[in-house]
């Protein structure tokens, strides 16, 4: 959790924030969230986000870019909500969000395998197809294309 004021400066910073990216609160209050806390590459993109939250609306499930202290990159699933004063005047943002770093990776190594796989067997000198338990077929290589001279798009649903 950390809250921020009208001019991007962090005015909140719970522990969780405090461990992951190595700074106290007392480090961390009075920094500029964007230039200090964000990836270099997505301040301009995170820029706009926090200006849209600072003039009211409201973003969910926003992936931000972290980079810590020592410079490990870290991705949370983020909510933001805005500050207002008694009179209803937006006075800052609070974000709220769950670290995704390792999720991120593991999906990021699920397509990576996903993609070998598909290009072991799409590059096969072997036919190779699949069926599903009711007889379609849901796979069909380049060489079974070659051998049977159906194309992977003529067959796959038959």
């Amino acid at each position: 959790i950390f809250g921020v004021d009208m001019k991007g400066m962090v005015t909140e910073w719970n522990q969780k924030a405090a461990r992951m990216l190595g700074y106290t609160k007392e480090e961390a209050i009075g920094k500029d969230l964007v230039q200090t806390f964000i990836q270099p590459e997505h301040r301009v993109s995170v820029s706009d986000i926090l200006t849209k939250a600072l003039s009211g609306v409201e973003t969910a499930n926003y992936e931000l870019p972290l980079l810590s202290r020592n410079h490990q990159r870290y991705t949370v699933l983020l909510n933001s909500t805005t500050r207002r004063d008694k009179e209803g005047m937006i006075t800052g943002v609070v974000g709220v969000g769950q670290d995704i770093t390792e999720l991120n990776a593991v999906l990021a190594e699920s397509r990576r395998v996903a993609d070998d796989l598909t290009r072991l067997i799409d590059t096969a000198n072997a036919p190779i197809f699949g069926i599903d338990v009711g007889g379609k077929v849901t796979e069909w290589n380049a060489t079974a294309s070659t051998l049977l001279g159906y194309s992977k798009k003529e067959v796959l649903g038959m």
